[in-house]
């Protein structure tokens, strides 16, 4: 093996270690913006562009947060192309998944938090990410993110106790 194929296979295995531990939360960060259909396709998208562009993208100060860009970039790009009654459907289930069946309110409040809320608690309540991990992802500081958090919380409590006080 030549130097220039040792350097490629290295370059591809930290590539590689690199989509092993940011995957799940760029999925998990897309999935809870843009539902579950096109958060994965974005997901894909976004690790898909990393991979073809690892030499720049492993220079970056913050690569996880850049992908996190490529990703929303590649699920609006997705949305403008989707027929509208396809794209309400998809709107209103942003945390639905074959593995964790959702609960049909909560679901409904969360649509209603804006995209930046709801990536926030989905990955820092939902998840358990710690803060400085979900705030690098969403390229926001830890300020930031601890105030979308709060702000999803207080919405999804007092729309959650809405809803109970109707029943």
């Amino acid at each position: 093996m030549g130097l220039t194929e040792l350097e490629e296979q290295a370059s591809d295995d930290e590539f590689s270690a690199f989509a092993d531990r940011l995957g799940a939360p760029l999925l998990r960060a897309l999935v809870a913006v843009f539902g579950p259909h096109v958060g994965r396709e974005a997901s894909l998208d976004a690790l898909a562009w990393g991979w073809e562009h690892w030499a720049r993208l492993s220079r970056m100060r913050n690569p996880a947060g850049y992908l996190y860009r490529v990703g929303t970039t590649a699920a609006r790009r997705e949305l403008r192309r989707r027929d509208r009654t396809e794209l309400r459907a998809d709107a209103s289930d942003h945390t639905a998944h074959e593995d964790h069946p959702g609960d049909p309110d909560l679901e409904r409040a969360l649509a209603h938090l804006t995209d930046r809320q709801r990536a926030a608690v989905v990955l820092v309540v939902g998840h358990g990410m710690p803060l400085r991990e979900a705030a690098a992802l969403l390229g926001c500081s830890i300020s930031s993110l601890r105030n979308h958090v709060d702000r999803a919380l207080r919405h999804l409590r007092n729309e959650l106790e809405h809803d109970d006080a109707a029943e």
